[in-house]
């Protein structure tokens, strides 16, 4: 009875880890959002492979047990290749970003969403799915004067980026055919720097390939940016994604390693990161955390410090 136990728990985590494993053959848009979870499935792995070893100790569950290991070994190294690093700590930073889904129906935490911003001290806020503010707009204007996105009601108001400073230009297009007008590109002086901030709101990765189209148009606009680049925003999809990846190793984007969990909710700091802000040098981050809290949003906010660093001088903030 042990060994027919033992054989099926076995097929059971054969299949399980023959699926996740397509990504190394594969990036199947019916999947892609099953390899964001890599690091968590590698250690529901591990701990069924303990289990079937439990059973009976043969062979084939130490090979599943070695294999369930390398999945999360891999996964760490994937997200290490895109990690910041410590970079000018000691020095005050530039500026500071916040990005934040507040989700599309969250109109009772409005008020309390919009004092958090005010109280923020953002140099520039990236709001996403932000039609619960729409009647608090004159409020977040006082606070910071210039905005791009919700100019024309609130049924049109999606993303809002706001600023305390000017925008030395801003466009706001669409990308893939799915969502318009997801994508705003806008750059802003700090200091005597100018950088370039781009928020981006990407479609669900199992929406058929509407993602991969989106981030084709991304790194199309990327491409023709010069000079130092954020990216914030929504991603639906961990920076382990191979879509994702495969974006960030050609954009020469980095972030700060680990990021934090901003979704699901209830999985707090065990969830996995969706929602991303990356830099591109010559700006680097120097700080990235989580809002501490969600106000009533599926995901949670991040909060992000940069400085720039230009022929191996980081410039102080201005």
């Amino acid at each position: 009875m042990r060994e027919i136990i033992y054989w099926i728990l076995c097929a059971f985590l054969t299949v399980a880890i023959a699926i996740v494993s397509l990504r190394y053959v594969t990036n199947f848009w019916l999947l892609s959002f099953l390899y964001s979870f890599q690091l968590h499935l590698g250690v529901l792995f591990v701990a069924a492979s303990l289990v079937i070893l439990a059973v009976r100790r043969q062979i084939y569950g130490f090979v599943l047990l070695f294999v369930s290991l390398l999945l999360i070994a891999h996964g760490v190294i994937m997200l290490g290749e895109f990690s910041e690093g410590g970079r000018g700590t000691d020095r005050p930073p530039l500026f500071r970003l916040m990005s934040f889904n507040i989700a599309i129906d969250n109109w009772k935490n409005s008020t309390a969403i919009t004092d958090m911003v005010i109280a923020s001290n953002a140099d520039v806020v990236n709001l996403l799915e932000a039609k619960p503010l729409a009647f608090h707009l004159q409020q977040l204007f006082k606070a910071y004067p210039y905005h791009i996105g919700c100019d024309t009601g609130k049924d049109t108001c999606d993303t809002l980026v706001l600023s305390k400073r000017p925008f030395l230009n801003q466009q706001v297009v669409s990308m893939g055919s799915l969502r318009k007008n997801r994508l705003v590109i806008s750059s802003v002086d700090f200091g005597g720097e100018t950088v370039n901030l781009v928020s981006v709101h990407l479609s669900k990765p199992y929406f058929d390939d509407f993602q991969m189209a989106e981030l084709e148009d991304l790194a199309k606009t990327l491409g023709s940016i010069d000079g130092p680049v954020v990216l914030s925003g929504d991603f639906n999809s961990s920076s382990i994604a191979p879509s994702i990846q495969a974006f960030l190793r050609k954009q020469g984007l980095k972030t700060i390693v680990p990021e934090p969990a901003t979704w699901p909710i209830a999985a707090g700091s065990l969830g996995i990161a969706i929602d991303h802000i990356f830099a591109r040098a010559p700006l680097h981050l120097t700080s990235l955390k989580r809002l501490d809290d969600n106000l009533g949003s599926n995901h949670s906010g991040l909060i992000a410090e940069f400085v720039l660093d230009r022929d191996g001088e980081t410039s102080p903030a201005k």
